[in-house]
């Protein structure tokens, strides 16, 4: 049993946390991961309204007496989400678990911590970081650019960030993008990391509310199946390659570039949920990190989560064994 201050903090056995993601965290996949010994997500802004949040809530609570929590990710929108709404019907339903993400988080943080709530923040710069420590978040979650969906816009990868917050942060952090197994989990401890978080290794279980076609793609894709939109826009996003994220990278690359208007109706969210709906890859955008690269089943989330277990505990019981006592002279 790997026991770390995430573990102590949420009350978790694995120190995974399942990352909230946007038509897939809904009540059967955080409910099997807490089952499982890691911290499931219900994604709020999956839901319509606040009161269906309420609803999706309850039906995770009975699935499972473990705990979980919710992610609100602050999206930039000219019609935005009720987010108070959802934040204080959470808290009413007693949530006390919180993974935010996003711009100008301030808000919410203080709202959730004078509720006595725990706050993960999802950071992709040590920059924000910081600024979520000085904000008074528990955890910040830190995102490399292997990630899928925003990695921000420094292109700096998991392992100097990693190493970066172990120089700088006084909380603990977590690691995520590029994680799918138990080399993964123990190589980010190694960097000072309190535990991993999971989003795409996650949608390929057997639990995830995604189509089985997706799921299979996911199989047979490699760590070269994604590819970044928005770039010119300064909002990047790694997504799946395929035929509508491929139009939309060569209009970017338009003499003169293209406005956000030229690209809306191919990345339209509804399409995105489409896709794990009806299970064509092909049909709108949506995200995936270069763990593709290392995804080669359909687990359950108890088989993935013990499995993560054991070969992290494994090799990091082999690690020690590199250490030998030098020859007294």
């Amino acid at each position: 049993m790997i026991t770390t201050a995430l573990t102590e903090l949420l009350g978790i056995r694995v120190p995974v946390v399942q990352g909230g993601m946007q038509w897939v965290g809904k009540p059967p996949l955080p409910a099997a991961v807490s089952n499982a010994g890691g911290l499931g997500l219900i994604t709020a802004l999956t839901q319509p309204n606040p009161e269906a949040l309420r609803t999706v809530i309850r039906e995770t609570r009975v699935a499972t007496d473990k705990p979980f929590g919710v992610n609100l990710t602050i999206l930039p929108s000219i019609n935005p989400p009720d987010y108070e709404g959802f934040a204080r019907v959470a808290v009413e339903e007693g949530v006390k678990i919180f993974e935010t993400a996003g711009n100008n988080p301030g808000k919410l943080i203080e709202f959730f911590k004078s509720h006595g709530c725990i706050v993960i923040h999802k950071c992709t710069t040590i920059r924000h970081a910081k600024s979520a420590e000085r904000l008074g978040v528990d955890v910040v979650s830190i995102d490399g650019f292997e990630c899928a969906g925003h990695p921000g816009e420094e292109d700096i990868g998991g392992i100097v960030l990693l190493a970066r917050a172990a120089q700088e942060l006084k909380i603990p952090y977590i690691a995520s993008g590029g994680i799918g197994d138990g080399r993964g989990l123990a190589a980010c401890l190694a960097l000072g990391a309190a535990g991993v978080n999971m989003g795409t290794r996650f949608m390929c279980t057997v639990e995830s509310p995604i189509h089985q076609n997706i799921k299979e793609k996911i199989v047979a894709s490699t760590e070269y199946d994604t590819t970044h939109i928005f770039r010119t826009l300064n909002n990047t996003s790694r997504v799946f390659k395929n035929a509508v994220s491929q139009q939309v990278v060569a209009i970017e690359r338009r003499p003169g570039g293209a406005k956000f208007e030229d690209v809306r109706d191919l990345v339209a969210g509804a399409r995105g949920r489409i896709v794990f709906e009806n299970g064509d890859p092909d049909y709108g955008i949506w995200t995936a990190g270069l763990v593709l690269g290392l995804i080669k089943d359909i687990p359950t989330c108890e088989e993935l989560l013990s499995r993560i277990e054991r070969e992290a505990e494994e090799i990091i019981n082999g690690m020690a064994k590199l250490v030998k006592a030098k020859a007294k002279l």
